[in-house]
């Protein structure tokens, strides 16, 4: 018996050329290599259409966000009324298959009667109340701030509304899990490791590497706010060379990165380049000041890089604290990162983290997982 599969995406999968989309697209191809024939569906505001979809799905359909006033509600949360959509609804209905809705965006038809009887799915990517609550505590701009504490407040109400209404929840970290069933009740969710690249192997040879390195989209309030906390409290003391890279960093930033000697900025890498600056740091630095959710970043440079550094906020839940250097305040963090730049990185380390790695971001074990768990 064939096994058909509705995805709903909050945005076009591919290229999966950043954080959000890589869980995203990779699980197209290890559930088509299960025998799962997808029908994908995506919300289109600015990647256009992409030919690579077709590769791993049966049929793909693009939909309008509704962006702006048109995609505003005063009982739902924008994330969702913003692609609440009618012909999506329409074409679901055309079938009796199952129906993998992509993050709280994507769940309106949790509310609709027309679905009440379908199996329905949804995959977290963030618990998105404390998503929002804390992208308002690091927002520099008071209207910013004012929106995320509003679609907190909706998305608390709207998260704990539906968490009887699909057939199963799925997170990204066991913390996720545990705030989904301790704080909102829900009794169908189960962790779902992230999907990877299929080519991330631990890619990382022992010894010592040159710099400490933190690297994110830097054009994000909460990352720069991280950088900046670093060049004020860690290596205003340390003099141990510091880079920082990523996309988009303000001029403030940029100033800021400059002010002493043995700190700097690289703006705008190229991939290639930002893969390589983590190979060769010694010490990557990942503290974040939001605790849902899983880092890819971080991900990244465990496959990567050689020592990790990260504050609670970044690692609690992942699975991943053993792989790690936990310091959550400004003396523990100056000291552990002074301690590792003068210890080399060491085989037992590579071998552990391949062997956790590898064990937990298997595809081809999570899409088996998930089909058990749709058609089981």
């Amino acid at each position: 018996m064939d096994k058909h599969l509705h995805i709903i995406n909050f945005t076009v999968p591919y290229p999966a050329d950043y954080g959000g989309v890589i869980d995203l697209f990779w699980k197209l191809p290890a559930l088509q290599a299960q025998g799962v024939k997808i029908h994908l569906h995506c919300f289109d505001y600015g990647r256009g259409k992409q030919s690579e979809l077709n590769k791993y799905c049966t049929s793909v359909e693009y939909y309008e966000r509704s962006t702006g006033l048109k995609g505003f509600n005063l009982n739902l949360p924008y994330i969702v009324s913003s692609r609440k959509n009618e012909t999506l609804f329409n074409n679901l209905l055309k079938d009796d298959y199952p129906i993998l809705m992509e993050g709280i965006h994507s769940s309106a038809l949790l509310n609709d009667d027309r679905f009440t009887n379908r199996k329905k799915f949804v995959r977290l990517h963030n618990v998105e109340f404390e998503y929002y609550k804390d992208l308002s505590k690091n927002a520099t701009s008071f209207f910013n701030k004012m929106y995320y504490l509003r679609e907190s407040s909706l998305l608390r109400k709207y998260e704990y509304n539906i968490v009887n209404k699909a057939t199963a929840f799925w997170g990204v970290t066991t913390k996720d899990v545990d705030v989904y069933r301790n704080e909102l009740g829900c009794t169908t969710i189960d962790y779902l490791p992230l999907y990877l690249p299929e080519n991330w192997t631990v890619n990382t040879h022992e010894g010592f590497g040159n710099y400490c390195l933190y690297q994110a989209d830097l054009s994000v309030d909460a990352n720069e706010n991280a950088a900046i906390w670093l060049l004020e409290n860690i290596f205003s003391i340390l003099e141990i060379p510091f880079v920082i890279a990523g996309k988009n960093p303000s001029k403030h930033l940029q100033e800021a990165a400059h002010r002493l000697q043995h700190t700097c900025i690289v703006a705008n890498p190229e991939e290639k380049e930002m893969q390589d600056m983590i190979t060769k740091a010694h010490v990557n630095i990942l503290p974040s000041f939001s605790n849902s959710g899983i880092k890819l970043k971080l991900i990244n440079a465990l496959f990567k890089g050689k020592h990790c550094v990260v504050n609670a906020a970044t690692v609690t839940g992942s699975g991943l604290e053993k792989l790690c250097h936990v310091a959550d305040d400004i003396e523990s963090m100056q000291k552990t990162i002074e301690q590792l730049f003068e210890q080399p990185y060491s085989i037992s380390e590579i071998g552990m983290r391949m062997q956790l790695l590898q064990e937990t971001f298997n595809n081809e074990k999570n899409a088996k997982q998930q089909v058990q768990w749709i058609w089981g």
